[in-house]
């Protein structure tokens, strides 16, 4: 069934609920690929999206890594950006009147050096009225100390309990996949208050061009996306689904609905596209779209019965060759 059939027959119900936000479709632009939102608006439409979650603010305004910044590698691409953005000053004088013309709720994404620089931005975003919901990013692996806070349970929570004394609205903990067990964190961060996380931020990596025998990002490493992760990302959406109870915004790899409905049966709520995006700024439409159209395929009435629905895989008997006989 194509997506223009499920549109003619009763279509399923793709809402999803993340903390007090309800989205009309489980799909999210990754932070950090879609801009501010006004990048893309003229290619893809805000009021289909289930959010939009814009690129990072801070307290105050960065201009990032030096160049080279992005390199494309097998299966996805490096990224050291560094966080570049205007500040939250910015954000809330330039960026979002723009975003407020869209029925789509808003997803901030905030990175910070403390606790309370954290709480700082969360605290004027809440008071400004600019954003429906906080992605702490406590997992950027491309600035100064940017993973120190998703390394250890006991600074996530410090991180989300001080950003949860100042605001009310939905708080989501951005996590690392640079560790060696994610659970415990992501357990902290539920603990100290967070209504959901987000799965996975990019993983560390680099790339050397082997002429001039330097390393291609001028950070030296940077952020590894795309089609490469997905595995990663996969595995560890359904690991910390089997550790909390709060919902879960996948992402990863994305590049189709056949990859996004995967997220949702390994216990994802919500999932984000970001890298694909790049190749084709139409993929957010495309996966919502495909998602309605397998949930439809399968006899399902609405996306919330296949979130976590995945299944063991079949074992199959081996077959034991008969002996041979001796001659």
């Amino acid at each position: 069934m194509t997506a223009a059939a499920v549109t003619a027959a009763a279509a399923p119900d793709l809402s999803v609920q993340i903390g007090k936000l309800t989205l009309r479709n489980p799909v999210t632009t990754g932070s950090g690929t879609f801009g501010f939102g006004s990048e893309l608006a003229d290619l893809v439409d805000l009021n289909r999206l289930g959010a939009v979650c814009v690129k990072a603010t801070t307290s105050h305004a960065r201009i990032g890594n030096p160049p080279a910044r992005i390199v494309e590698t097998p299966g996805g691409m490096l990224n050291a950006i560094g966080l570049q953005n205007g500040g939250v000053e910015n954000y809330i004088r330039e960026k979002a009147p723009f975003l407020r013309r869209f029925d789509c709720p808003i997803i901030v994404n905030v990175p910070g050096e403390d606790p309370e620089d954290f709480a700082a931005v969360t605290r004027r975003l809440t008071e400004a009225g600019v954003a429906d919901a906080i992605e702490l990013n406590i997992s950027c692996p491309n600035v100064s100390h940017g993973l120190d806070y998703a390394t250890d349970p006991r600074l996530t929570a410090e991180v989300v309990s001080a950003c949860r004394k100042v605001t009310d609205l939905t708080l989501i903990a951005k996590l690392s996949p640079n560790v060696t067990d994610i659970r415990p964190i992501a357990k902290a961060a539920q603990d100290a208050g967070a209504d959901a996380i987000s799965l996975i931020n990019t993983l560390v990596g680099t790339s050397i061009d082997i002429k001039r025998r330097r390393f291609r990002l001028a950070n030296g490493t940077g952020g590894l996306s795309g089609p490469a992760i997905k595995p990663i990302a996969l595995n560890l959406v359904y690991r910390v689904a089997q550790t909390v109870t709060v919902p879960i915004i996948g992402m990863g790899g994305i590049m189709d609905a056949s990859d996004a409905v995967e997220f949702l049966l390994a216990g994802a709520t919500a999932v984000a596209v970001g890298t694909a995006t790049f190749v084709n700024p139409t993929a957010v439409h495309e996966v919502a779209d495909g998602i309605a159209a397998y949930l439809a395929q399968n006899g399902f009435t609405e996306v919330r019965q296949i979130i976590g629905a995945v299944q063991a895989a079949d074992i199959r008997p081996r077959t034991t060759p008969e002996p041979t006989q001796e001659i």
